[in-house]
């Protein structure tokens, strides 16, 4: 794969990005080195932020000068470099290798979301050649699809600059569409742990299976409940809630002991999830629990939070809302009901964050998974007056 310096377009870019088989299990650092070098030989420095266990890290760049005064300046690009598996996918193709056919790029992160990242980088040479009176950031991330962990101590940097960026863009597949506010996703994990005995003589014991179908079914009686609150800019226009997995139990003829389940939410923007789960805990620790107590105090009930992505919040009007509607060549806002990072940059980094990219988000995480080159061109144009806008 070529790491040299010379200009490289789009699409030889994301030949080289899809070669990296950057599953989120794994590591992505030889796509980031890869990314680095590229960047260093164009005279480009950039910061890593790494993991706990050192094999993943984000990549935050400045092109451009560094902002002086208190006022925000420069936009931010962000992908993350994390894609979801193949395994059990029947893919007609080497996923990992970058293939064309009809007017596509077949490929595993074609669309989600290497496609924008191969973009902004094969216009660094032309960021680096204009005159830019503000800087252009990119930052690339890492575990983006297991539950959007790997680009928070990035945004805390961003967030503690000096002077902040006025605006972000997220690259997700939005077919080039400008997203102003998306759906927050929160998981827990639920452990009950009971007491075992013959099933002969189940009051000896503590079914932690029976204490989980209690808590399902209050879950699903305010799942019901809060199908009242509604937004009608998302499909569907309230917060979901899933119950994920359940596991529990050693055989038929033994009073469970141990027991646990994984539920999400899919909030919209506003909707109290401190409250929602709240309310299951404390049933659980008021309703549940005591009962099982009675035959076994050793029991309890332990909830654990896995995920919290906030939502992407509408800034309706906003100078960065109205700047990339500008860039994308529309008068149109729209939301969409999965999540991204857009929420963290926003809440978290102060950063006001619209979602806008190349693709359909109805190819990602399927086989043969694609994306339509004239996507691609759409979004090296919005590049181009990205670098127009700033110089």
């Amino acid at each position: 794969m070529s790491q040299t310096p010379q200009k490289m377009n789009t699409k030889t870019l994301l030949t080289d990005l899809i070669a990296f088989p950057t599953i989120s299990a794994d590591s992505n650092l030889r796509l980031i080195e890869y990314v680095r070098a590229y960047l260093n030989g164009h005279g480009v420095e950039s910061l890593l932020f790494e993991n706990a266990e050192k094999n993943k890290a984000s990549l935050l760049a400045r092109i451009g000068p560094e902002p002086k005064t208190g006022t925000p300046a420069g936009v931010i690009l962000s992908g993350h470099s994390d894609v979801v598996p193949v395994a059990g996918q029947d893919w007609s193709q080497d996923p990992f290798t970058l293939h064309e056919a009809d007017g596509r790029l077949f490929g595993r992160g074609t669309c989600d979301m290497k496609g924008f990242i191969a973009s902004a980088l094969a216009h660094v040479p032309d960021m680096l050649a204009a005159d830019l009176h503000e800087p252009i950031y990119l930052a690339f991330s890492y575990d983006e699809e297991t539950g959007c962990t790997g680009v928070r101590d990035m945004v805390a940097h961003v967030g503690a600059m000096d002077v902040t960026p006025r605006a972000c863009i997220v690259g997700e597949p939005t077919s080039m569409g400008v997203i102003n506010a998306h759906k927050g996703i929160r998981t827990n994990v639920v452990t009950i742990k009971g007491a075992s005995a013959h099933s002969s003589l189940p009051h000896l014991g503590a079914n932690a299976i029976a204490a989980s179908a209690r808590l399902i079914t209050k879950l699903c009686d305010m799942g019901e409940r809060i199908k009242t609150e509604t937004d009608q800019r998302f499909f569907p226009p309230h917060t979901t809630f899933n119950i994920g997995t359940i596991t529990g139990g050693n055989a038929a003829n033994i009073v469970a002991e141990n027991a646990s389940f994984v539920f999400e939410f899919r909030a919209i923007p506003g909707f109290d999830g401190d409250a929602f789960v709240a309310e299951l805990y404390d049933y659980a620790q008021t309703e549940v629990l005591p009962d099982m107590q009675k035959t076994a105090p050793e029991s309890s009930i332990t909830f654990d939070q896995i995920t919290d992505v906030p939502p992407l919040m509408a800034q309706s009007g906003s100078d960065a809302e109205t700047f990339v509607m500008q860039l994308a060549r529309t008068n149109e806002v729209g939301t969409v009901s999965y999540a991204t990072e857009a929420g963290i940059f926003q809440q978290t980094g102060g950063v006001p964050t619209v979602v806008c990219g190349p693709g359909s988000i109805d190819q990602a995480h399927r086989p043969d998974e694609y994306i339509d080159i004239s996507q691609l061109d759409e979004c090296d144009q919005m590049m181009k007056r990205l670098i127009e806008a700033l110089s």
